[in-house]
């Protein structure tokens, strides 16, 4: 307790003089709370506990009341505790509509933008082996994707927002005739007019799903490019034929040596009519994937390689995953298939001998 200028005590039934504040109160800057002893305070503690619970209530609808400006609210969940910079931007821009003469995937209008076709699959280890016409179809999509995310990584730059750059892939996929998702999924949250972070692309096409990524800025030139060199370089480290699980020794193997870590709660899948089933391939050492890499299997490496640790958190929304020291992360993610002599990346820039495009801006 602080000592101050004598006062009565506040406690009823006693007029003692009080020289002891309540420490709560001065930290939340409520006026008065004056005791004339411990015991005094300790005996008002049910009722006077209730000041304080009022006063964090106001607090925090002040908070909310003073994010929101121009009808743009960058705190809509008060007292969740952001672990780095970035922040929400809402209202969401609303979902996009996609021409009636695109092809459906089974997710598409279901309320939770669950697939049943995947759920039917859900605990199954078996890895499907592609026909020929599948892989043709895989090759075709995964080209498409690819011309999709050349598009917005050409957008990205400081200041450029996620609406812009979503808008942009959106009119691109529909464009080839292809179903973007997520962002049409029911679940996933719209883009919202902020500075981009990360720009993702997910086509389907003929039945046959793709998805790439690529992390893009951090509101100024790069300037942590190793951050970014790692895991793009971890798709070219998988190239034989090999048990799934030993792809996450030599992700991780990777990623240390440069003094980074990987995280554990997502891992790389098996794609084709399918968008996530088997096999699992998790990118970190000493993991439990099953199955052996056979000619005709596609399947995504997609590590998440962080500064600091590799634990995760997600923000109420749902879907935003954040680093729980909140240090920077990079992502990249291809879909390979297995084939005699290796693995193809399918999904692999065709110009500017294949790099990445943050690396064409050195």
């Amino acid at each position: 307790m602080a000592a101050v200028e004598p006062r009565e005590c506040e406690t009823d039934g006693c007029s003692s003089e009080a020289k002891l504040q309540c420490p709560t109160c001065i930290k939340l800057g409520i006026q008065g709370s004056y005791f004339c002893s411990q015991e005094c305070f300790k005996g008002s503690w049910s009722t006077h506990k209730l000041l304080h619970k009022k006063a964090k209530e106001d607090k925090s609808k002040d908070e909310t009341k003073s994010s929101v400006e121009n009808d743009v609210n960058t705190d809509p969940w008060p007292g969740y505790r952001y672990t780095g910079k970035l922040r929400p931007h809402y209202p969401l821009t609303p979902k996009r509509p996609v021409p009636d003469n695109i092809q459906r995937p089974d997710y598409a209008e279901h309320p939770l933008g669950m697939s049943e076709s995947e759920q039917t699959m859900k605990g199954t280890s078996q890895i499907k082996i592609l026909s020929p016409e599948d892989i043709e179809g895989m090759r075709v999509v995964c080209r498409l994707a690819r011309e999709v995310l050349d598009i917005a990584a050409l957008m990205v730059k400081p200041g450029m927002t996620t609406e812009e750059i979503d808008h942009a892939v959106h009119l691109a996929c529909t464009a080839r005739n292809c179903y973007p998702r997520p962002s049409t999924t029911t679940t996933f949250p719209s883009p919202a007019a902020r500075p981009s972070t990360r720009s993702s692309v997910t086509a389907s096409r003929t039945g046959a799903p793709c998805r790439t990524e690529i992390f893009s800025t951090w509101t100024s030139p790069f300037t942590a490019m190793d951050d970014l060199r790692v895991p793009h370089a971890v798709h070219r480290r998988g190239e034989a034929r090999r048990p799934y699980r030993e792809l996450g020794n030599i992700i991780q193997k990777h990623a240390q040596a440069s003094g980074f870590s990987v995280v554990r709660s997502y891992c790389g899948h098996g794609i084709h009519k399918l968008f996530h089933t088997a096999p699992n391939v998790p990118h970190y050492a000493k993991n439990k994937a099953v199955g052996v890499m056979k000619p005709g299997h596609v399947f995504t490496i997609e590590p998440m390689i962080c500064e600091g640790g590799w634990q995760d958190e997600t923000w109420p929304d749902g879907w935003t995953a954040v680093t729980r020291d909140g240090k920077r992360s990079a992502q990249f993610e291809h879909t390979l298939l297995v084939t005699e002599t290796g693995c193809e990346i399918l999904t692999r820039r065709l110009d500017d001998s294949g790099r990445p495009h943050f690396m064409s801006q050195m």
